[in-house]
């Protein structure tokens, strides 16, 4: 399936990284890769139509912290996505060195947990993952932290500008071995959490469209209370209009669960379920055949890849991206060269030193679409999902708002169409519920879809 292009990465260190978000961290309209380092600095890495060049500057590549954790989303209504890293230097509990949430102002990056205003926001304990919540649908996100041995915090700002901490609020701030998270409509029309966590059951967080949560694991049979849950991913995994969930649990069974009648069941077949060292999950259409395949990312194990054949979920050929050697902590998917197809990228570290890696998905003649839904303040509307129609298919698809363990997928519907072009609709609905219906668009491009007047 994947071919390695390692030659494109221009600016690549051997060095201890983890997490990866995806987000226009310059403001140009193209995204660029934010990929935390461990003691080292953040790398920036930016696409120039001949390889992949770190642009951070200095208050982003903040170098000499512990940075393991990334996501991004617009906080502050301005259309530009800030960016929150966790700094992680212990296992759990209380930590030392703070996380940093950056925004931009006045031409340079800040970090708001620096600011006066905000000296007593500041997280210290130890977080695993961050994730982008709008509980309210008014366009403006919160960050919420899985804290491990501590309780989950859900940062948003004011009408002051100033931060404030509102898990308990919001009914969000639990105790247990946090690790990972995503959010969107899932069980509701509004963005619900779920968590995937170390040691105790998961979490899922209902919305009930007041900008509350309660949590009801138990009631939709998806506690999974004795394994240690790490990478997640949504998709529609039996095609039948509802969000499904995979996710990897550490060195146990990992689990595919169907959304059936108000609850979850396990459906992943020996292949995938079999145990490994997992990290980061991702489910995207590599092929652009209209079938969505499934990667798990391992570390000092090879990496595996899953395909829906046949209305089976089968083991397919992973090509070069395997890695037995690679130490993974982290990947994600975008188009950066705008080609149509999806690039992989992986990170690697926590046990020893290893540069990056870079792959490319298979040059094929199949058709393609993508689809940026925008908030009422121009920036990526994470939570919002999409759905299109084709005469032989319909694909659904969550703009990704916190990919499940430490990172963060580009925050874009990429839909394969295979070899039948022809589109009869999009619809994109918000978190808020707003929807707009677009008919019969041409495939083989992006579309930046604005939120409704």
């Amino acid at each position: 399936m994947f071919s390695r292009k390692m030659s494109l990465l221009l600016d690549n260190p051997t060095q201890l990284n983890y997490g990866i978000a995806v987000t226009d961290v310059d403001g140009d309209g193209e995204f660029e890769l934010f990929v935390a380092g461990f003691g080292f600095r953040n790398l920036l890495l930016k696409w120039t139509g001949t390889g992949y060049q770190d642009i951070a500057p200095l208050a982003l590549a903040d170098p000499g912290r512990a940075a393991i954790g990334v996501a991004a989303c617009d906080i502050d209504g301005d259309g530009r996505e800030e960016i929150y890293v966790l700094n992680t230097d212990t296992f759990a509990g209380a930590k030392e060195l703070s996380d940093r949430l950056f925004d931009f102002r006045a031409g340079h990056w800040v970090d708001l947990f620096g600011l006066p205003e905000n000296e007593n926001m500041i997280n210290l304990i130890a977080g695993r993952s961050v994730a982008a919540v709008d509980r309210d649908g008014d366009g403006r996100y919160g960050f919420f932290i899985a804290n491990y041995g501590g309780p989950m915090l859900l940062f948003e700002l004011n009408d002051r500008g100033e931060l404030i901490e509102v898990g308990a609020r919001a009914g969000l701030n639990h105790i247990t071995g946090g690790r990972g998270l995503v959010s969107l409509p899932l069980i509701s029309p509004h963005m619900d959490i779920f968590a995937a966590n170390e040691g105790g059951p998961n979490f899922l967080f209902r919305n009930r469209g007041d900008g509350t949560y309660e949590e009801v694991a138990q009631q939709w049979n998806i506690l999974d209370a004795y394994e240690h849950g790490r990478g997640i991913a949504v998709l529609d995994a039996n095609g039948d209009g509802r969000f499904d969930l995979v996710y990897g649990n550490w060195e146990g069974r990992h689990r595919l669960f169907i959304q059936t009648g108000g609850k979850f069941h396990d459906i992943a077949p020996p292949a995938l379920a079999a145990p490994s060292k997992v990290r980061t999950v991702i489910a995207a259409d590599f092929d652009n055949d209209g079938r969505e395949e499934i990667f798990f990312n391992n570390i000092g194990e090879p990496n595996r890849l899953f395909g829906l054949r046949l209305d089976a979920w089968v083991t397919l050929d992973i090509g070069e991206a395997a890695e037995p050697g690679g130490l993974g902590t982290g990947a994600a998917v975008g188009d950066f060269d705008g080609d149509g197809r999806l690039e992989l990228i992986i990170a690697h570290g926590e046990s020893g030193l290893q540069p990056l890696s870079l792959y490319h998905s298979p040059q094929n003649s199949n058709s393609w679409l993508r689809v940026l839904p925008l908030t009422r303040y121009g920036a990526p509307a994470r939570g919002a999902v999409v759905r299109l129609v084709q005469p032989d298919r319909t694909q659904l698809r969550a703009i990704d708002a916190g990919s499940g363990y430490l990172c963060q997928m580009e925050p874009v519907a990429h839909f394969g169409l295979g070899s039948n072009s022809t589109v009869e609709q999009v619809e994109v609905r918000w978190p808020d519920g707003a929807t707009v219906i677009l008919t019969a668009p041409e495939a083989n491009q992006l579309i930046k879809v604005d939120y409704p007047a």
